[in-house]
């Protein structure tokens, strides 16, 4: 096995299994030496594990990126359209209705 091999072995088990809620997973990076360094650098200036420091960094960064897909630009146009849609009246859904009329689970059940 090469030098190469070796330390990102070496590296990938040096970064211990994160917490997530109740499960534990652990997942193994492959980092070049001065990437490691400046990871253990950042965690030791902010006061945390690699684990934590690496875990909250990609968090941040999974929802920089994920709020790109909640979000959504218009033009003038479609703002326009978007808007008047809005304000339109809610179109009859009668079954949506009938429902709405039918007595629930919880009704005519007996009060305490």
């Amino acid at each position: 096995m090469g030098r190469a091999q070796d330390t990102r072995r070496l590296l990938s088990r040096s970064l211990p299994s994160v917490a997530l809620g109740t499960s534990r997973i652990s997942t193994a990076l492959r980092l070049s030496l001065e990437a490691k360094a400046k990871l253990q650098a950042a965690a030791q200036a902010a006061h945390r594990s690699v684990s934590e420091f690496v875990l909250e960094s990609a968090l941040v960064r999974a929802d920089e990126t994920l709020a790109g897909r909640t979000r959504f630009g218009l033009d003038a146009h479609q703002w326009q359209a978007f808007l008047t849609a809005l304000d339109a009246p809610p179109r009859e859904l009668p079954r949506l209705a009938r429902l709405f009329q039918e007595p629930g689970a919880f009704d005519g059940a007996p009060k305490p």
